[in-house]
Protein backbone atom coordinates (compact mmCIF):
# COMPACT_ATOMS: atom_id res chain seq x y z
CA UNK A 1 0.00 0.00 0.00
CA UNK A 2 1.14 3.51 -0.80
CA UNK A 3 1.34 6.06 1.99
CA UNK A 4 1.95 9.78 2.32
CA UNK A 5 5.68 9.06 2.74
CA UNK A 6 5.70 7.38 -0.68
CA UNK A 7 4.09 10.48 -2.23
CA UNK A 8 6.61 12.63 -0.35
CA UNK A 9 9.45 10.72 -2.03
CA UNK A 10 7.75 11.09 -5.43
CA UNK A 11 7.64 14.84 -4.86
CA UNK A 12 11.35 14.77 -4.06
CA UNK A 13 12.02 12.86 -7.30
CA UNK A 14 10.19 15.52 -9.30
CA UNK A 15 11.99 18.37 -7.51
CA UNK A 16 15.44 16.83 -8.11
CA UNK A 17 14.78 16.44 -11.85
CA UNK A 18 13.30 19.95 -12.00
CA UNK A 19 16.33 21.51 -10.28
CA UNK A 20 18.67 19.87 -12.80
CA UNK A 21 16.46 21.06 -15.66
CA UNK A 22 16.58 24.60 -14.24
CA UNK A 23 20.40 24.66 -14.46
CA UNK A 24 20.53 22.83 -17.80
CA UNK A 25 22.68 24.24 -20.58
CA UNK A 26 19.82 23.54 -23.00
CA UNK A 27 16.41 23.35 -21.31
CA UNK A 28 14.69 22.64 -24.61
CA UNK A 29 16.53 19.34 -24.96
CA UNK A 30 14.98 17.54 -21.97
CA UNK A 31 15.55 13.78 -22.48
CA UNK A 32 12.03 12.45 -21.82
CA UNK A 33 12.75 8.93 -23.04
CA UNK A 34 15.92 8.75 -20.99
CA UNK A 35 14.07 10.01 -17.89
CA UNK A 36 11.46 7.28 -18.18
CA UNK A 37 14.10 4.68 -19.01
CA UNK A 38 16.44 5.61 -16.15
CA UNK A 39 13.69 5.67 -13.50
CA UNK A 40 12.28 2.45 -14.93
CA UNK A 41 15.69 0.74 -14.79
CA UNK A 42 16.15 1.91 -11.20
CA UNK A 43 12.76 0.63 -10.07
CA UNK A 44 13.18 -2.65 -11.98
CA UNK A 45 16.62 -3.32 -10.49
CA UNK A 46 15.38 -2.58 -6.97
CA UNK A 47 12.35 -4.84 -7.39
CA UNK A 48 14.48 -7.58 -8.96
CA UNK A 49 16.91 -7.53 -6.06
CA UNK A 50 14.35 -7.25 -3.26
CA UNK A 51 10.88 -8.35 -4.39
CA UNK A 52 11.15 -11.38 -6.70
CA UNK A 53 11.06 -14.89 -5.19
CA UNK A 54 14.50 -16.02 -4.10
CA UNK A 55 15.94 -12.50 -3.97
CA UNK A 56 16.18 -12.59 -0.18
CA UNK A 57 18.36 -15.67 -0.51
CA UNK A 58 20.65 -13.75 -2.87
CA UNK A 59 20.85 -10.84 -0.42
CA UNK A 60 21.56 -13.26 2.42
CA UNK A 61 24.38 -14.72 0.33
CA UNK A 62 25.77 -11.22 -0.27
CA UNK A 63 25.63 -10.54 3.47
CA UNK A 64 27.35 -13.85 4.17
CA UNK A 65 30.07 -13.04 1.64
CA UNK A 66 30.66 -9.65 3.26
CA UNK A 67 30.85 -11.25 6.70
CA UNK A 68 33.30 -13.83 5.38
CA UNK A 69 35.49 -11.15 3.81
CA UNK A 70 35.43 -9.17 7.04
CA UNK A 71 36.47 -12.18 9.10
CA UNK A 72 39.21 -13.14 6.64
CA UNK A 73 40.50 -9.58 6.60
CA UNK A 74 40.49 -9.52 10.40
CA UNK A 75 42.77 -12.58 10.42
CA UNK A 76 45.34 -10.85 8.23
CA UNK A 77 45.08 -7.54 10.08
CA UNK A 78 45.48 -9.16 13.49
CA UNK A 79 48.50 -11.11 12.24
CA UNK A 80 50.20 -7.79 11.41
CA UNK A 81 48.87 -5.51 14.16
CA UNK A 82 48.01 -7.98 16.91
CA UNK A 83 45.88 -6.70 19.78
CA UNK A 84 45.58 -3.26 18.15
CA UNK A 85 43.35 -4.85 15.51
CA UNK A 86 41.18 -6.77 17.99
CA UNK A 87 43.44 -9.76 18.61
CA UNK A 88 44.18 -11.26 22.01
CA UNK A 89 44.42 -8.40 24.48
CA UNK A 90 47.40 -8.24 26.85
CA UNK A 91 45.25 -6.62 29.55
CA UNK A 92 41.63 -6.74 30.82
CA UNK A 93 39.27 -4.77 28.56
CA UNK A 94 36.63 -2.71 30.36
CA UNK A 95 34.99 -1.30 27.21
CA UNK A 96 34.80 -3.76 24.30
CA UNK A 97 33.37 -1.06 22.04
CA UNK A 98 36.55 0.96 22.35
CA UNK A 99 38.48 -1.81 20.58
CA UNK A 100 36.94 -0.78 17.24
CA UNK A 101 39.51 1.29 15.38
CA UNK A 102 38.68 2.65 11.92
CA UNK A 103 42.25 2.27 10.68
CA UNK A 104 42.43 -1.42 11.66
CA UNK A 105 38.82 -2.60 11.34
CA UNK A 106 37.62 -0.84 8.16
CA UNK A 107 40.51 0.32 5.98
CA UNK A 108 42.15 -3.14 5.61
CA UNK A 109 38.94 -4.34 3.93
CA UNK A 110 39.68 -1.94 1.09
CA UNK A 111 43.05 -3.60 0.50
CA UNK A 112 41.53 -7.09 0.38
CA UNK A 113 38.59 -6.13 -1.85
CA UNK A 114 40.82 -4.13 -4.18
CA UNK A 115 43.09 -7.15 -4.68
CA UNK A 116 40.08 -9.46 -5.07
CA UNK A 117 38.48 -7.12 -7.63
CA UNK A 118 41.67 -7.07 -9.68
CA UNK A 119 41.83 -10.87 -9.56
CA UNK A 120 38.17 -11.22 -10.63
CA UNK A 121 38.83 -8.76 -13.46
CA UNK A 122 41.82 -10.81 -14.61
CA UNK A 123 39.68 -13.96 -14.52
CA UNK A 124 37.11 -12.04 -16.62
CA UNK A 125 34.32 -12.58 -14.06
CA UNK A 126 34.08 -8.90 -13.18
CA UNK A 127 34.64 -7.94 -16.80
CA UNK A 128 31.63 -9.95 -17.98
CA UNK A 129 29.45 -8.49 -15.24
CA UNK A 130 30.54 -5.04 -16.39
CA UNK A 131 29.76 -5.91 -20.01
CA UNK A 132 26.30 -7.15 -19.02
CA UNK A 133 25.46 -3.89 -17.25
CA UNK A 134 27.03 -1.95 -20.11
CA UNK A 135 24.73 -3.71 -22.57
CA UNK A 136 21.73 -2.95 -20.31
CA UNK A 137 22.59 0.76 -20.13
CA UNK A 138 23.31 0.92 -23.85
CA UNK A 139 19.93 -0.56 -24.80
CA UNK A 140 17.73 1.11 -22.18
CA UNK A 141 19.29 4.58 -22.06
CA UNK A 142 20.81 4.97 -25.51
CA UNK A 143 24.41 5.42 -24.38
CA UNK A 144 27.33 4.98 -26.75
CA UNK A 145 29.41 1.85 -26.27
CA UNK A 146 32.31 3.59 -24.52
CA UNK A 147 30.04 5.60 -22.22
CA UNK A 148 27.91 2.56 -21.38
CA UNK A 149 31.00 0.56 -20.50
CA UNK A 150 32.41 3.35 -18.31
CA UNK A 151 29.08 3.71 -16.48
CA UNK A 152 28.90 -0.02 -15.87
CA UNK A 153 32.52 -0.14 -14.70
CA UNK A 154 31.76 2.54 -12.12
CA UNK A 155 29.47 0.09 -10.31
CA UNK A 156 32.40 -2.18 -9.47
CA UNK A 157 35.51 -0.04 -9.89
CA UNK A 158 36.46 3.41 -8.62
CA UNK A 159 35.80 6.77 -10.26
CA UNK A 160 39.38 6.85 -11.60
CA UNK A 161 39.76 3.13 -12.38
CA UNK A 162 36.65 3.05 -14.59
CA UNK A 163 37.95 5.63 -17.12
CA UNK A 164 41.02 3.41 -17.49
CA UNK A 165 38.69 0.72 -18.88
CA UNK A 166 37.94 3.00 -21.86
CA UNK A 167 41.23 4.87 -21.87
CA UNK A 168 41.68 4.38 -25.62
CA UNK A 169 38.41 6.26 -26.23
CA UNK A 170 38.67 9.12 -23.72
CA UNK A 171 39.95 11.62 -26.26
CA UNK A 172 37.01 10.75 -28.56
CA UNK A 173 34.30 11.42 -25.98
CA UNK A 174 32.22 14.56 -26.32
CA UNK A 175 31.95 17.18 -23.58
CA UNK A 176 28.60 15.72 -22.58
CA UNK A 177 30.06 12.20 -22.36
CA UNK A 178 33.02 13.37 -20.27
CA UNK A 179 30.59 15.09 -17.90
CA UNK A 180 28.39 11.99 -17.74
CA UNK A 181 31.39 9.82 -16.84
CA UNK A 182 32.41 12.25 -14.06
CA UNK A 183 28.87 12.43 -12.63
CA UNK A 184 28.40 8.66 -12.53
CA UNK A 185 31.83 8.28 -10.91
CA UNK A 186 30.75 10.65 -8.12
CA UNK A 187 27.27 9.08 -7.81
CA UNK A 188 28.53 5.53 -7.21
CA UNK A 189 31.17 3.87 -5.03
CA UNK A 190 33.93 1.36 -5.66
CA UNK A 191 33.53 -2.29 -4.75
CA UNK A 192 36.44 -1.99 -2.33
CA UNK A 193 34.69 0.66 -0.23
CA UNK A 194 31.25 -0.91 -0.66
CA UNK A 195 32.15 -3.80 1.63
CA UNK A 196 33.57 -1.41 4.21
CA UNK A 197 30.31 0.56 4.29
CA UNK A 198 28.29 -2.63 4.68
CA UNK A 199 30.46 -3.69 7.62
CA UNK A 200 29.89 -0.35 9.33
CA UNK A 201 26.10 -0.54 8.93
CA UNK A 202 25.61 -4.28 9.54
CA UNK A 203 24.86 -3.91 13.30
CA UNK A 204 22.10 -1.33 12.77
CA UNK A 205 20.51 -2.08 9.35
CA UNK A 206 19.09 -5.45 8.22
CA UNK A 207 20.43 -6.52 4.81
CA UNK A 208 23.02 -3.72 4.98
CA UNK A 209 25.27 -5.38 2.40
CA UNK A 210 22.38 -5.81 -0.03
CA UNK A 211 21.28 -2.20 0.35
CA UNK A 212 24.79 -0.85 -0.21
CA UNK A 213 25.27 -3.04 -3.30
CA UNK A 214 21.89 -2.04 -4.75
CA UNK A 215 22.58 1.63 -3.93
CA UNK A 216 25.72 1.71 -6.04
CA UNK A 217 24.07 -0.13 -8.94
CA UNK A 218 20.89 1.95 -9.17
CA UNK A 219 22.64 5.29 -8.68
CA UNK A 220 24.38 4.79 -12.03
CA UNK A 221 21.18 5.33 -14.10
CA UNK A 222 20.33 8.31 -11.89
CA UNK A 223 23.74 9.83 -12.61
CA UNK A 224 23.27 9.26 -16.35
CA UNK A 225 19.88 10.98 -16.36
CA UNK A 226 20.89 14.04 -14.34
CA UNK A 227 24.10 14.45 -16.35
CA UNK A 228 22.16 14.34 -19.62
CA UNK A 229 19.64 16.88 -18.29
CA UNK A 230 22.32 19.37 -17.20
CA UNK A 231 24.53 18.96 -20.30
CA UNK A 232 22.47 17.36 -23.09
CA UNK A 233 24.26 15.62 -25.92
CA UNK A 234 24.28 17.53 -29.20
CA UNK A 235 22.32 15.57 -31.85
CA UNK A 236 24.69 13.71 -34.13
CA UNK A 237 27.55 13.89 -31.64
CA UNK A 238 28.78 11.27 -29.19
CA UNK A 239 28.26 7.54 -29.23
CA UNK A 240 31.89 6.45 -29.39
CA UNK A 241 31.84 2.73 -29.95
CA UNK A 242 34.04 0.61 -27.70
CA UNK A 243 35.31 -2.79 -28.79
CA UNK A 244 35.53 -3.79 -25.10
CA UNK A 245 39.22 -4.65 -25.33
CA UNK A 246 39.89 -2.87 -22.07
CA UNK A 247 43.11 -1.05 -21.31
CA UNK A 248 42.84 -2.45 -17.78
CA UNK A 249 44.83 -5.69 -17.97
CA UNK A 250 47.03 -7.87 -15.76
CA UNK A 251 49.77 -10.28 -16.80
CA UNK A 252 48.79 -13.04 -14.37
CA UNK A 253 46.75 -13.80 -11.25
CA UNK A 254 49.71 -12.88 -9.03
CA UNK A 255 50.20 -9.65 -10.96
CA UNK A 256 46.52 -8.82 -10.45
CA UNK A 257 46.73 -9.43 -6.71
CA UNK A 258 49.92 -7.40 -6.30
CA UNK A 259 48.73 -4.48 -8.41
CA UNK A 260 45.26 -4.61 -6.87
CA UNK A 261 46.81 -4.43 -3.42
CA UNK A 262 48.99 -1.50 -4.46
CA UNK A 263 45.97 0.33 -5.89
CA UNK A 264 44.05 -0.41 -2.70
CA UNK A 265 46.89 1.00 -0.64
CA UNK A 266 46.69 4.28 -2.55
CA UNK A 267 42.95 4.40 -1.87
CA UNK A 268 43.53 3.73 1.84
CA UNK A 269 46.19 6.45 2.04
CA UNK A 270 43.95 8.94 0.21
CA UNK A 271 40.97 8.17 2.44
CA UNK A 272 43.07 8.38 5.60
CA UNK A 273 44.66 11.68 4.62
CA UNK A 274 41.39 13.29 3.51
CA UNK A 275 39.62 12.18 6.70
CA UNK A 276 42.36 13.54 8.95
CA UNK A 277 42.44 16.90 7.19
CA UNK A 278 38.70 17.41 6.75
CA UNK A 279 37.78 16.31 10.28
CA UNK A 280 40.48 18.64 11.60
CA UNK A 281 39.16 21.53 9.47
CA UNK A 282 35.62 21.02 10.77
CA UNK A 283 36.92 20.90 14.35
CA UNK A 284 38.80 24.13 13.70
CA UNK A 285 35.68 25.81 12.33
CA UNK A 286 33.70 24.59 15.35
CA UNK A 287 36.23 26.24 17.62
CA UNK A 288 35.73 29.52 15.77
CA UNK A 289 31.94 29.13 15.92
CA UNK A 290 32.01 28.28 19.62
CA UNK A 291 31.33 31.88 20.64
CA UNK A 292 27.95 31.92 18.88
CA UNK A 293 25.06 30.47 20.86
CA UNK A 294 21.76 29.59 19.20
CA UNK A 295 18.90 28.08 21.18
CA UNK A 296 21.05 27.71 24.25
CA UNK A 297 23.70 25.62 22.43
CA UNK A 298 26.97 26.57 20.77
CA UNK A 299 26.76 26.80 17.00
CA UNK A 300 28.65 24.05 15.15
CA UNK A 301 29.14 22.97 11.55
CA UNK A 302 26.99 19.94 12.28
CA UNK A 303 24.05 22.05 13.49
CA UNK A 304 24.31 24.35 10.47
CA UNK A 305 24.34 21.38 8.10
CA UNK A 306 21.33 19.91 9.87
CA UNK A 307 19.35 23.13 9.33
CA UNK A 308 20.40 23.51 5.69
CA UNK A 309 19.83 19.92 4.55
CA UNK A 310 16.79 19.01 6.68
CA UNK A 311 14.32 20.06 3.92
CA UNK A 312 16.36 18.04 1.41
CA UNK A 313 16.13 14.96 3.65
CA UNK A 314 12.38 15.49 3.98
CA UNK A 315 12.00 15.61 0.19
CA UNK A 316 13.49 12.15 -0.28
CA UNK A 317 10.95 10.70 2.16
CA UNK A 318 12.35 11.19 5.66
CA UNK A 319 9.79 12.02 8.35
CA UNK A 320 10.19 15.61 9.54
CA UNK A 321 11.06 14.77 13.21
CA UNK A 322 14.09 12.85 11.87
CA UNK A 323 14.94 15.27 9.05
CA UNK A 324 17.39 17.27 11.18
CA UNK A 325 19.59 14.25 11.90
CA UNK A 326 19.24 13.03 8.30
CA UNK A 327 20.10 16.48 6.96
CA UNK A 328 23.17 16.62 9.15
CA UNK A 329 24.33 13.28 7.69
CA UNK A 330 23.88 14.63 4.14
CA UNK A 331 25.99 17.65 5.04
CA UNK A 332 28.64 15.45 6.61
CA UNK A 333 28.78 13.37 3.42
CA UNK A 334 29.27 16.46 1.26
CA UNK A 335 31.98 18.02 3.45
CA UNK A 336 33.63 15.13 5.33
CA UNK A 337 33.14 12.24 2.84
CA UNK A 338 30.61 9.43 2.89
CA UNK A 339 32.91 7.38 5.13
CA UNK A 340 32.40 9.74 8.06
CA UNK A 341 28.69 9.96 7.23
CA UNK A 342 28.32 6.16 7.29
CA UNK A 343 30.19 5.92 10.59
CA UNK A 344 27.88 8.56 12.07
CA UNK A 345 24.82 6.80 10.62
CA UNK A 346 25.91 3.60 12.33
CA UNK A 347 26.17 5.46 15.64
CA UNK A 348 22.74 7.14 15.51
CA UNK A 349 20.65 5.65 18.37
CA UNK A 350 17.73 3.43 17.38
CA UNK A 351 15.23 5.78 19.03
CA UNK A 352 16.49 8.73 16.96
CA UNK A 353 16.02 7.08 13.55
CA UNK A 354 13.63 4.35 12.38
CA UNK A 355 14.52 1.59 9.92
CA UNK A 356 12.95 3.34 6.91
CA UNK A 357 14.97 6.52 7.45
CA UNK A 358 18.14 4.53 8.05
CA UNK A 359 17.55 2.66 4.79
CA UNK A 360 16.88 5.85 2.82
CA UNK A 361 20.01 7.46 4.21
CA UNK A 362 22.07 4.43 3.18
CA UNK A 363 21.07 5.11 -0.43
CA UNK A 364 21.45 8.89 -0.13
CA UNK A 365 24.97 8.61 1.32
CA UNK A 366 26.27 5.85 -0.96
CA UNK A 367 28.32 7.84 -3.46
CA UNK A 368 31.67 9.59 -3.81
CA UNK A 369 30.05 13.04 -4.27
CA UNK A 370 31.98 15.04 -1.69
CA UNK A 371 34.36 17.99 -1.81
CA UNK A 372 37.42 15.79 -1.33
CA UNK A 373 36.53 13.74 -4.41
CA UNK A 374 36.68 16.87 -6.57
CA UNK A 375 40.46 16.94 -6.21
CA UNK A 376 40.76 13.20 -6.82
CA UNK A 377 38.64 13.46 -9.99
CA UNK A 378 40.61 16.37 -11.41
CA UNK A 379 43.96 14.75 -10.61
CA UNK A 380 43.02 11.36 -12.05
CA UNK A 381 41.49 12.64 -15.29
CA UNK A 382 44.31 15.16 -15.76
CA UNK A 383 46.70 12.21 -15.93
CA UNK A 384 44.49 10.20 -18.30
CA UNK A 385 43.50 13.08 -20.63
CA UNK A 386 45.93 15.94 -19.95
CA UNK A 387 44.88 17.75 -23.13
CA UNK A 388 41.34 18.13 -21.70
CA UNK A 389 42.30 19.26 -18.21
CA UNK A 390 40.76 22.72 -18.59
CA UNK A 391 37.53 21.12 -19.74
CA UNK A 392 37.52 18.82 -16.70
CA UNK A 393 38.15 21.78 -14.37
CA UNK A 394 35.20 23.60 -15.88
CA UNK A 395 32.89 20.64 -15.34
CA UNK A 396 33.92 19.19 -11.98
CA UNK A 397 31.77 21.37 -9.69
CA UNK A 398 28.71 20.76 -11.85
CA UNK A 399 29.55 17.06 -11.68
CA UNK A 400 29.70 17.22 -7.87
CA UNK A 401 26.27 18.88 -7.82
CA UNK A 402 24.75 16.28 -10.14
CA UNK A 403 26.47 13.35 -8.40
CA UNK A 404 25.15 14.49 -5.01
CA UNK A 405 21.62 14.82 -6.40
CA UNK A 406 21.87 11.41 -8.10
CA UNK A 407 22.16 9.55 -4.80
CA UNK A 408 19.26 11.63 -3.46
CA UNK A 409 17.26 10.61 -6.52
CA UNK A 410 18.01 6.96 -5.82
CA UNK A 411 16.84 7.37 -2.22
CA UNK A 412 13.67 9.07 -3.49
CA UNK A 413 12.94 6.16 -5.87
CA UNK A 414 13.44 3.71 -2.99
CA UNK A 415 11.21 5.82 -0.76
CA UNK A 416 8.48 5.93 -3.41
CA UNK A 417 8.21 2.12 -3.49
CA UNK A 418 5.89 0.29 -1.04
CA UNK A 419 7.56 -0.65 2.25
CA UNK A 420 6.53 -4.28 1.69
CA UNK A 421 9.14 -4.52 -1.08
CA UNK A 422 11.85 -4.25 1.57
CA UNK A 423 10.10 -6.44 4.12
CA UNK A 424 9.17 -3.53 6.40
Amino acid sequence: MFSFLNLQSLLGLVVIVAVCWAVSENRRAFPWRLALGAIGVQAALILALFAIPGSQGVLAAVTGAVDGLAKATAEGTQFVFGYLAGGDQPYPVQNQGALFTFAFNVLPLILVISALSALLWHWRILKWLTLAFGFLFQKTMGLGGASALAVAANIFLGMIESPIVIRAYLDKLTRSEIFLMMVVGLATVAGSTMVAYASILAPVLPNAAGHVLVASIVSAPAGVLLARIIIPETPGMGGAVADYNSALKYDSAIDAIVKGTADGLMVVLNISAVLIVFVAFVALVNVMLGGFVVGGEALTVERILGFVFAPVAWLIGVEWPQAGVAGWLLGVKLTLTEFVAFINLGQVPAEAMNERTRMLMTYALCGFANIGSVGITVTGLSVLIPERREEVLGLVWKALFAGFLATLMTAAVVGALPAAVFGQ
